[in-house]
């Protein structure tokens, strides 16, 4: 009888240890992100830098002793970070539509699964992804580039934007262009260099090139109409065996979100000293009316961008495995993201409208209640961009600006037919009829000078005709 007391006692503890060690166990979380592809922020770069993730990780129920070794790795491109995943090194991984799409076909032919989890940032009608010539080049639309060579990165969502945009060109991908790969950092010098005669990129390169002297933009993403996104994924076991981790993963990021919607000047600057990458193209994108939108919800337009990318992998023979993008993409995490944030998801995805502008004209201090035309202007040393309500005073007080002696970081327009957020030293102008108009194409403002009586100007010419 004794005996036996002391073999249950002795089992008794046996459990009582087992289960204190499987309470007590490390919790990887290592997670690949893509700091200078800017609009993955919110999913990383601000996640790991204001040591977000922290704040939310669960330590109750089964993660109650629980201790957590967090992981960050930086990629450039999303293929290197898909074979990291695919690999088992890394559990969550932020890229593309395209890339994302080629890592749930990977994950797959590895006999795996992955799942597209959140949208971070992105445009319905495509804007992000874009084409630039060197800033000399006499090329002002992609209609001029039959028989030149335009480089890319390879199986990136640029790529697939300039296939779509060849194709409705009418033109043959491999005959009446020829399409080479190329990373932007390598790019980047061939432009400068002019030993390529155009260039197709992702955020924020069709902006940044341009931004720093060297490039000319001449076609965007949205003309193409096709919707764009960068979003996380998870792999799958990962999510099944930690639901409550992936969870905590996407409050940190709507909380990331929160924070750079508060204070987009801040945090873009917060980018630029982890990047490099200037804060006024970071601002081009996360502040105000920013050329893309961020957004956690997925919008039919995101979904069928997976199933584009899918198709599209297909059709360029880079995978042969039937990825099914109804159960590859799973909103189910964010939903519960969104739930616990106090969030409303479903109205979230019937919301199409770009972050807010909640300013006062810098002039006459009253409230900007129409978008259409706003102007901006940020100035060497003050903290915030200075708004105004039309285009001709953002243009005017420019002038005024650079006269007294100050120094502007840069100017932003919009596209008068697009709403395009557009740097505004790259833009064309058209002044007629007492206003002034931005377009992103000449073509677009000659056509508007043509019907308006106006005419057709570069920034320096709009800045000197403003009033």
């Amino acid at each position: 009888m004794q005996l036996r007391n002391t073999i249950t006692t002795t089992l008794f503890g046996l459990a009582l240890l087992t289960a204190a060690s499987a309470s007590a166990e490390t919790i990887r979380i290592a997670i690949g992100t893509q700091d200078t592809t800017i609009n993955c922020a919110t999913g990383g770069l601000l996640i790991r830098e204001l040591k977000l993730l922290e704040k939310y990780l669960p330590h109750d129920g089964k993660y109650k002793d629980a201790q957590y070794d967090i992981q960050w790795k930086n990629f450039t491109s999303g293929a290197p970070l898909t074979n990291e995943m695919v690999a088992g090194k890394l559990d969550i991984g932020s890229m593309a539509d395209f890339p994302g799409s080629f890592n749930g076909a990977a994950f797959q032919k590895a006999g795996k699964k992955s799942l597209f989890i959140t949208v971070l940032s992105g445009s319905t009608t495509g804007s992000g992804n874009g084409i630039v010539v060197p800033k000399g080049s006499a090329v002002q639309s992609l209609a001029e580039l039959k028989g030149k060579t335009i480089s890319v990165p390879f199986a990136s969502t640029a790529h697939g934007m300039l296939l779509r945009a060849v194709k409705d060109q009418g033109w043959d991908p491999e005959k009446d262009v020829n399409i080479i790969t190329q990373a932007p950092e390598v790019a980047g010098s061939a432009l400068q260099s002019n030993k390529i005669e155009a260039h197709a990129d992702f955020v924020p390169f069709a902006e940044l090139f341009p931004h720093r002297g060297f490039a000319r933009k001449i076609f965007d993403g949205s003309q193409a109409n096709t919707p764009t996104f960068h979003g996380s994924l998870v792999d799958a076991d990962y999510a099944k065996k930690y639901p409550e981790i992936v969870v905590a993963y996407l409050r940190a990021a709507i909380e990331a979100n929160r924070i750079i919607a508060a204070e987009p000047e801040k945090y873009s600057e917060l980018i630029e000293k982890v990047t490099g990458i200037e804060a006024e193209v970071n601002y081009l994108f996360h502040g105000p009316l920013g050329l893309q939108t961020r957004d956690f919800t997925w919008k039919p337009e995101y979904r069928q961008a997976v199933k584009t990318s899918i198709d599209t992998l297909k059709a360029m023979k880079r995978t042969d495995t039937e990825l099914d993008p109804n159960t590859f993409v799973d909103d189910e995490y964010i939903k519960t993201a969104f739930k616990q944030s106090g969030l409303d998801y479903e109205a979230q995805l019937k919301n199409y409208a770009k972050s807010p502008l909640n300013a006062k004209d810098t002039l006459t201090g009253k409230a900007i209640t129409d978008s259409r035309r706003v102007g901006q202007i940020w100035v060497q040393g003050e903290p915030l961009v200075r708004h105004y309500a039309t285009l001709e005073s953002a243009l005017a007080e420019t002038r005024k600006l650079e006269q007294s002696g100050k120094k502007i970081r840069t100017v932003y327009a919009h596209d008068r037919d697009t709403g395009l957020k557009l740097l505004a030293a790259d833009a064309w102008y058209v002044q007629g009829k007492g206003e002034t108009s931005a377009f992103l194409l000449k073509s677009s403002a000659e056509a508007w000078a043509k019907k308006n009586s106006g005419k057709v100007l570069d920034f320096n010419a709009a800045k000197a005709g403003a009033v």
